[in-house]
């Protein structure tokens, strides 16, 4: 199969952050017609991983793909369009890519006319570009995670030209209102409100995948919340890999403590946001979130690590102790507060005296949940250049210690919610026993209760009568 090049991804460029406006544009939702009269009848499926960004990227492509014509499918055996979107934060997470990649590629053997393609942003590193383009020439598109706006085309050159198309563009982006959207869940919403990040923290790959930060127009996220209350919708979560940078590159004076308050004022019953960081984390926000009873008072807040001389290998602009001083902050000001956070465990040259100050602060802070990773290199970013004296077998013993002391924490946060009721918004059956309903509090804890399905979509007062760590049982309260 022939391969026709557009772009291929440039760390380079990738990193380039010098002062540029953000261009806006609005696509038409006009079916691209040659399309679709090829793929008439025909199936597509979207199989996901990663964060909260790609599972929104996947809504944008579903409500592409349905507007020109594809059927969706829940099985890659019967699409006639297989699309991986993908995620490089960890390495886990490329090699299930990976694996997946490889059970599907005998598909193109039973269709001669698949389309199988690979989005997200693995590709947007160049030599995982080309390590996937040697293992994997089944696949026969790849675009990167600014092309959204281009997928009719690029689809209609494949199935036309019949050779592999590659579209992945190193650039500092652009913003793209009125894509159309198929939503994976029916009453709850995430918005992107700003896409990008000029962090660049040292062990991190997502400025590189993502391109700079740059922020959707106030009044164009207004509009798409009310629009989402409009349609019955009961929880908004204000998306960004940075969320709490937002406005920074616009001219139009507000912040996003402003858009937090413009979006709780819509009526919408729970808003939520993620991911904030510390080091952009006001005052002013605290008090926006402390105001509005609607605003989810549970706030995820990576910490990363505990200790200084890592915290500023690591690039997080922000010492342990204004770490703490803000959580001290947000405690007096939000009662009931919930904070969550992202800790790294090895990083390189990471000592045992550096580790346990993580210890000490986790014990300090007492999360209620948390995300624990032991540090994979992400190559391309300054912290993989690092070289490391610490075995691995260290980093994983001291994974467990620091697992064991969230675990202490999380268990009694929720053994004393047991006999105290909380508003719960019910997400569906569970997963684990189809008898039983869940969903979650306000405060982002998962609660396993039994109830008739038509309570899925309302949010209903709930008792909890167990405790199982990571998860509640309960009882609905006056039937």
């Amino acid at each position: 199969m022939k391969t026709k090049i557009i772009n291929t991804p440039d760390m380079q460029k990738a990193a380039d952050r010098r002062p540029s406006s953000t261009v806006f544009s609005t696509m038409s939702v006009k079916s691209f017609d040659e399309l679709s009269k090829l793929i008439k009848g025909k199936k597509y499926y979207i199989r996901t991983y990663g964060c909260q960004a790609n599972i929104r990227d996947e809504e944008t492509m579903r409500g592409m793909l349905e507007n020109v014509g594809y059927i969706p499918s829940n099985e890659p055996e019967e699409a006639d369009l297989i699309i991986i979107n993908t995620c490089a934060v960890r390495e886990n997470a490329e090699d299930k890519v990976y694996g997946e990649i490889g059970n599907l590629k005998y598909l193109t053997k039973k269709n001669k006319e698949l389309v199988l393609g690979f989005c997200g942003c693995m590709v947007e590193q160049p030599e995982i570009l080309k390590r996937l383009m040697t293992t994997f020439p089944e696949v026969n598109l790849y675009f990167g995670t600014h092309e959204l706006g281009n997928l009719y085309s690029l689809i209609y050159a494949v199935l036309t030209n019949k050779e592999r198309i590659v579209s992945i563009e190193s650039k500092p982006g652009e913003v793209v209102e009125n894509l159309p959207a198929c939503r994976l869940n029916r009453f709850k919403a995430f918005v992107n409100i700003i896409y990008g990040c000029n962090k660049f923290c040292t062990y991190c790959i997502v400025p590189y995948t993502r391109g700079k930060e740059r922020s959707r127009k106030f009044e164009d996220v207004l509009d798409e919340c009310k629009s989402l209350v409009k349609a019955g919708y009961k929880e908004i979560t204000l998306l960004g890999q940075n969320v709490n940078a937002y406005g920074k590159d616009l001219d139009e004076q507000k912040d996003f403590a402003d858009l937090l308050e413009a979006v709780a004022k819509t009526g919408i019953e729970r808003l939520r946001f993620t991911t904030s960081h510390p080091w952009d984390f006001s005052s002013k926000m605290i008090d926006i979130i402390a105001k509005y009873p609607n605003i989810m008072k549970f706030i995820h807040l990576p910490v990363q690590s505990g200790n200084d001389k890592i915290l500023k290998l690591m690039g997080r602009r922000y010492s342990r102790q204004q770490y703490l001083d803000l959580v001290k902050e947000m405690r007096n000001k939000i009662p009931g507060l919930s904070l969550s956070t992202d800790i790294i465990v090895g990083f390189p040259n990471e000592t045992e005296d550096e580790f346990q100050d993580t210890v000490t602060l986790v014990d300090e802070v007492k999360y209620e949940a948390a995300f624990t990773f032991i540090y994979s290199p992400r190559k391309g970013t300054p912290a993989a250049k690092i070289e490391d004296n610490v075995p691995y077998a260290t980093k994983s013993k001291r994974f467990i210690e620091l697992v064991k002391h969230l675990e202490k924490h999380i268990e009694e946060k929720s053994n004393k919610m047991v006999g105290n009721v909380y508003k719960v918004l019910v997400d569906g059956t569970s997963k684990t026993d189809e008898g039983m309903l869940s969903g979650y509090t306000e405060e982002n804890k998962l609660v396993h209760f039994k109830g008739d399905e038509s309570l899925i979509g309302t949010i209903v007062d709930v008792k909890i009568t167990e405790s199982h760590t990571y998860s509640l049982i309960g009882e609905i309260v006056n039937g």
